[in-house]
């Protein structure tokens, strides 16, 4: 049992990385198996709309009785047929709707692409949220620590009555709301946790470390959700079209072939036919009908247009946020190297004060801002390096790209 735990000791020690979270995501998130099922109903649809093309087979009977009945009718008549028909002409209908069909697909694929990168965007987010309360929660239990240590060793000189209870009073304090501190970052790196269990789609006991590339790209791709809105509209300027078509004739060849018989007949009733072939071709066209149908395709046409200008906010909006996301990486770069800069500043402090304080030369005052420099300073440093994966990460988001692509 001893060797069996040994060898799977290092199996059990490692977390899950940002990458392998992303690639999980991708397969289970629930919202995104919806967002799939809701593409592959489209692509359904586009092939029901090929299938218009053919020809229509309908096969039906009916049975008609009459108790009372006039002469040369009879009781009983019942029939059965079978017909077949074909559209020659319908004025682009069916090319307007098969078109918009594929349309509405093709929107659908960049909508459910578009929900897996913001979704890993988010994910990507929360991991680096964890990992900021982590490195405070770090931080403030070695903070804990030293002011464990200090209650110990003023709670023995007031024993000697070398120091007053005031003094333990105030490192008390510190002490207590440093717990506080400590207590609420737990809840919420379990509260961020869980969040990031239901989008990833399954339970997660640690986090691995997990680093962008530091690669800048030449160019920047529109977006799945402006693409997607781009597919939407030449949706709706085909539906248009299909409306439109109403106004061309439309031409249609039938042909059915139908048996009948009868019964309860008389002697006066005249025998009808036993079998008929009827072939029959019909057209119509839409002369006028008060502007209803041009109406429907004005507002179609002009929802349309509403899109385009929606798509050209959002192409403003995607190139805005992506020069934002650059500076956002020159900023974290500058504030890392002054976060830095302030640890080994706050460290060597404290450690100096510290020396101080146990002989005291310094009172708790100055040795309590020392502790909390160190402090913040330790997380500062630990968060801004997570802020530079985040700017990495939004930044190759509003590039267009796939993030799991660029983590090393």
């Amino acid at each position: 049992m001893r060797r069996l735990l040994f060898l799977l000791a290092p199996v059990l020690m490692f977390g899950d990385d940002l990458k392998s979270l992303l690639e999980f995501a991708k397969k289970n998130n629930d919202l995104l198996v919806s967002s799939k099922l809701t593409q592959d109903a489209k692509a359904q649809d586009v092939e029901s709309k090929k299938s218009a093309y053919f020809p229509t087979i309908d096969v039906g009977v009916f049975y008609k009785t009459m108790d009372e009945r006039n002469l040369m009718q009879a009781g009983d008549v019942y029939s059965g047929y079978a017909k077949t028909g074909l559209d020659i002409y319908d004025g682009g209908r069916k090319s307007s709707q098969l078109d918009q069909a594929k349309n509405e697909h093709k929107a659908s694929e960049h909508d459910t692409i578009e929900m897996k990168k913001a979704l890993s965007l988010d994910i990507t987010k929360d991991f680096y949220s964890i990992k900021n309360f982590e490195a405070s929660l770090v931080a403030k239990q070695d903070a804990n620590k030293s002011l464990q240590e200090q209650l110990t060793r003023i709670k023995k000189y007031v024993e000697a009555k070398l120091a007053t209870k005031d003094d333990i009073d105030r490192l008390q304090a510190a002490y207590d709301t440093n717990m506080y501190d400590i207590e609420a970052l737990r809840f919420q790196i379990l509260s961020t946790h869980k969040l990031l269990e239901l989008k990833v789609g399954k339970s997660i006991d640690s986090l691995d470390a997990s680093n962008f590339n530091d690669t800048l790209l030449q160019n920047m791709e529109n977006s799945d959700a402006i693409a997607s809105m781009m597919a939407k509209e030449s949706s709706l300027i085909n539906s248009a079209e299909s409306i439109n078509s109403a106004y061309y004739p439309q031409i249609r060849v039938e042909e059915s072939y139908n048996i009948y018989g009868y019964d309860r007949a008389d002697a006066a009733h005249l025998a009808g036919v036993d079998k008929q072939n009827i072939f029959m071709v019909s057209a119509n066209m839409r002369i006028f009908d008060y502007g209803t149908l041009n109406d429907a395709k004005q507002a179609v046409l002009i929802n349309s247009y509403a899109l385009k200008s929606q798509v050209a906010y959002k192409t403003k909006e995607q190139k805005m946020q992506y020069d934002l996301a650059l500076f956002r990486i020159e900023t974290s770069e500058i504030k890392i190297k002054s976060a830095k800069s302030a640890l080994v500043a706050a460290t060597s402090a404290f450690t100096t004060i510290n020396e101080k304080y146990n002989v005291g030369i310094v009172d708790y005052v100055v040795y309590l801002n020392a502790l909390s420099a160190k402090t913040s300073a330790k997380a500062l440093y630990e968060t801004s390096l997570n802020e530079l994966e985040v700017a990495y990460a939004s930044y190759y988001y509003y590039s267009g790209k796939n993030l799991e692509e660029f983590i090393k």
